[in-house]
């Protein structure tokens, strides 16, 4: 697609004024930097492109999610980390929705997006669920989501992430996906008839006690 199609954001740019381009029917590219949310950027038309370049990093400052796509038909994802906050987001990506259906022909794409719970923003950052995905049909292609077991502040009330991945979604194929040290489940899956390809795992290093 032609540069012209897309709605170029910068950092310091609202929730608000990026959600006004994506309004005239554009797609969105978040160029480098740490973008900080007062709430969530919400994905309504199917078929829209988000593309971060230089790993365009996503930090919700409110306890709120940093993306919601509520379309379950044809949106792409690509080239972001979604970094945990302060406060305790519900999710930091949700892709659909619990009623969503994706279809075959148009699925959701989730490429190269890592998830950050502490090791880089401050003390007392944490969510429920890195990644939420609802959709139907959608493909995870090179997702990583890592409660951080180094860095700044790190331990096991700083940085609090209950589930790295939840999928719900029917018809779910995963290739390469890595989850890491969160502190009650790494994944949950409930979808039917889905795939994994390449599954890393690793559990939790700092748990208090047993």
């Amino acid at each position: 697609k032609p540069l012209s199609d897309f709605f170029v954001a910068r950092p310091g740019m609202s929730v608000g004024t990026i959600e006004a381009g994506l309004a005239t029917s554009k797609n969105l590219i978040l160029t480098p930097g740490v973008y900080h949310l007062t709430r969530a950027i919400s994905i309504h038309r199917a078929g829209t492109i988000v593309l971060g370049l230089g790993f365009a990093t996503l930090v919700p400052t409110k306890g709120l999610p940093a993306m919601v796509v509520t379309s379950s038909l044809g949106v792409k994802l690509s080239g972001l980390i979604f970094d945990a906050g302060p406060g305790d987001s519900h999710v930091l990506l949700q892709v659909g929705s619990d009623e969503s259906a994706g279809t075959a022909r148009r699925p959701d794409l989730i490429q190269d997006v890592f998830f950050r719970i502490g090791g880089a923003e401050t003390t007392n950052v944490g969510a429920k669920v890195s990644l939420a995905d609802y959709a139907a049909h959608s493909i995870i292609d090179d997702v990583w989501a890592w409660r951080a077991d180094h860095g700044n502040d790190v331990g096991w009330t700083a940085n609090k992430g209950v589930t790295g991945v939840k999928v719900t979604g029917n018809d779910v194929t995963a290739y390469g996906l890595a989850v890491e040290h969160y502190q009650k489940t790494e994944v949950t899956w409930t979808g039917q008839r889905g795939e994994d390809v390449f599954f890393q795992n690793e559990l939790p290093y700092d748990p208090p006690r047993q």
